[in-house]
């Protein structure tokens, strides 16, 4: 009598706090939150329970424009698409089609990194999903950015990125080893992961606005707005990510996204069907890397004592829960996914700008649940966003420094010619008038003009907008002889990493 009794009182305080939620103040908080970070439009689901408590659009799916973002509007979730990777995996180890201990060389023979033969040979399936290999966060993205480049060949290429730390002993955030997990889903499954992922996973959920391609967006399409420099929002263009589709090519809505989360809550199983099952769903969501956690990150989010990386998903511990999130950078677009299984809640923010909204905005639902550190996260996510300059300060410092009245130090034809980056291909610079013509034969969108800026150096004048970066220069590389051996880039940005190219002129 006495456990029935203390029971009912726990379901009693349980549904007294539920209760207390109020649904109305979060949803005038978001709205507010929209307009102080300048976000055109949004996207904001909230399961609670196996039950949606929201699923809503913000603002309009274009500044400027009168078209309103809803529930069904599409938006690129990006890297969150490395969580439905990491399922397809977890379900073909299910059927016994693979093993997460396989070699990475037993479905992809080519399969290599850093010149390194034993830890090519060594790398796992598993591997492949954490971002322990040995590379650098985001090193190796520009071979795969806006490229013509097939999966198989970014894969091939890569086998040029350098190593950054000892393999398995440390942590570099990898677009390129979830590109190698698709691959390998295509070798064993014999179609390409984009089929597997919608026969397994899209399809039987009921995902109806989700897509793997710009190709196949809908009228209902939120576009994609980038930041500039001096504080002001434009609008873009779409990007095709098609190549790199494993690493964050999924379009989806806030509707179809809290399926998913539903899903993932129940333990793999939703609606009377399995997808995964408990053990491989808790498998991924088991620490495979663990990361260090600075006092100043315990200060400003207090609660955590751990964060790591499972399989396709970020984890910690907050408040006494665990934690499951994972965020999405795509051109002109940011998004969002935190889940605390213990209280059976699941947020996703989606956005069509490249503004930091979406952390502070799941913190406080998540709070609001929680009853605890119920402060203004977005005002104070804010005005640290405000208080940096992102990658200005570096392009105002290069502006700074440029010496006027300078020329090139040889004959300007002698920089013609083809020059080639065994991670990237060739690039061609060619005279036009009186400045030059710079072409990335895989990526013809990263073309531009390259105009004198001082001594041997060129500013680059995209052809194109360009979501991460904007200004740039190219250094010619002279030998002792006065002649042209390479060229140097020198693209300020944190995400496409120009820097690591070191293309040399061919005979």
């Amino acid at each position: 009598m006495k456990k029935q009794f203390s029971f009912l009182i726990i379901l009693f305080f349980a549904l007294a706090s539920q209760a207390q939620i109020d649904v109305k103040a979060i949803d005038k908080y978001i709205e507010k939150a929209r307009k102080d970070w300048n976000v055109p439009g949004m996207a904001v689901a909230i399961v609670k329970d196996g039950e949606v408590v929201m699923s809503k659009g913000y603002g309009v799916k274009e500044i400027g424009e009168k078209d309103k973002v809803d529930e069904n509007t599409q938006f690129a979730i990006a890297s969150n698409s490395k969580a439905f990777v990491a399922s397809c995996i977890a379900k073909l180890v299910e059927e016994e089609k693979l093993s997460w201990k396989d070699k990475v060389r037993d479905y992809l023979p080519y399969f290599s990194l850093y010149g390194d033969e034993y830890v090519s040979s060594e790398i796992t399936v598993e591997d492949l999903l954490c971002h322990r290999v040995g590379l650098g966060t985001f090193s190796g993205d520009v071979i795969w950015y806006k490229s013509n480049k097939t999966p198989e060949e970014i894969i091939k290429r890569a086998a040029y990125v350098p190593e950054a730390y000892s393999f398995r002993d440390g942590y570099g955030y990898t677009n390129l080893m979830f590109i190698t997990a698709g691959e390998v889903i295509k070798t064993v499954t014999g179609k390409p992961w984009e089929d597997y992922v919608k026969d397994n996973f899209l399809n039987p959920l009921g995902m109806e606005n989700t897509v793997i391609s710009v190709k196949d967006l809908n009228d209902n399409v939120a576009t994609p707005h980038k930041p500039t420099l001096d504080n002001g929002t434009i609008p873009g263009v779409w990007a095709s990510w098609d190549n790199s589709s494993a690493a964050g090519g999924i379009i989806s809505s806030s509707t179809d996204m809290a399926k998913w989360m539903m899903m993932n809550l129940n333990g793999g199983a939703w609606d009377g069907s399995e997808y995964i099952n408990k053990e491989q769903q808790n498998l991924l969501w088991t620490p495979h890397n663990n990361n260090k956690l600075s006092e100043r990150s315990k200060e400003a989010l207090p609660g955590r004592h751990f964060v790591g990386y499972g399989l396709g998903w970020g984890l910690m511990d907050y408040h006494g829960n665990m934690a499951v999130s994972h965020g999405g950078g795509y051109d002109g677009m940011y998004s969002r996914v935190m889940m605390i299984p213990d209280i059976n809640l699941g947020i996703v923010v989606l956005t069509n700008t490249m503004e930091g909204i979406s952390t502070p905005l799941t913190y406080y639902i998540v709070n609001q649940y929680l009853k605890k550190d119920m402060r203004d996260w977005s005002a104070e996510y804010l005005k640290r966003a405000r208080s940096s300059n992102g990658h200005k300060d570096d392009v105002d410092e290069r502006i700074a420094r440029r010496v006027s009245g300078t020329k090139t130090s040889i004959d300007p034809s002698l920089l013609e010619g083809i020059y080639n980056d065994p991670m990237f291909g060739d690039i061609a610079v060619k005279k036009d008038g009186d400045s030059f013509r710079i072409s990335f034969a895989d990526a013809p969108a990263l073309d531009a003009t390259l105009e004198h800026w001082h001594y041997d150096t060129y500013q680059i004048k995209w052809d194109e907008e360009h979501a991460w970066f904007d200004f740039g220069t190219v250094s010619f590389e002279l030998d002792n002889n006065l002649d042209v051996e390479g060229i140097e880039f020198d693209v300020p940005n944190g995400d496409i990493f120009f820097d690591e190219l070191h293309p040399k002129k061919k005979d």
